[in-house]
């Protein structure tokens, strides 16, 4: 019996939730949800199409998307997050969608804060942040000056 050859291919993973959806949608369910329709809208899917991301699912508050390249997923992360910190600024702090999010290649962590600075992290508590797990994306960050 001939095996089928398996055709494998290297990708950079965004995986995005909202930090406190719980805690949002129970305090103003549609307010939370036509939120989140808007920033889907007019932040998130243009960006992911702009750095030719292909959104592979979608959850109540999350996404995960598929690139071809590290460099094209920390770019979508970090504009993401600057337009985020900029649409929330007159936003109280208990009403604010903000987005975790994660990109996925190996075993190397760094954060993409609210305000779209880069540092490397150690594993912990996951807030509003990007975290990144390869050394091919750390490498990535410092030839961009991300850190």
């Amino acid at each position: 019996m001939a095996e089928a050859r398996v055709q494998r291919r290297l990708a950079a993973i965004l995986a995005a939730d909202v930090a406190g959806y719980s805690r949002l949608m129970g305090a103003d369910e549609e307010g939370t949800l036509a939120a989140l329709k808007e920033l889907r809208r007019e932040i998130a899917d243009p960006k992911i199409k702009e750095h030719r991301g292909r959104i592979v699912k979608t959850t109540g508050d999350g996404l995960l998307v598929e690139f071809a390249s590290v460099v094209d997923a920390m770019r979508c992360a970090v504009e993401v997050q600057h337009e985020m910190a900029e649409r929330n600024a007159g936003v109280p702090e208990e009403r604010r969608l903000q987005f975790r999010i994660g990109i996925v290649c190996h075993e190397r962590a760094v954060c993409v804060q609210r305000c779209g600075t880069v540092r490397e992290m150690k594993e912990g508590p996951s807030r509003p942040a990007v975290r990144c797990r390869s050394q091919a994306t750390a490498s990535c960050c410092r030839q961009e000056r991300w850190w």
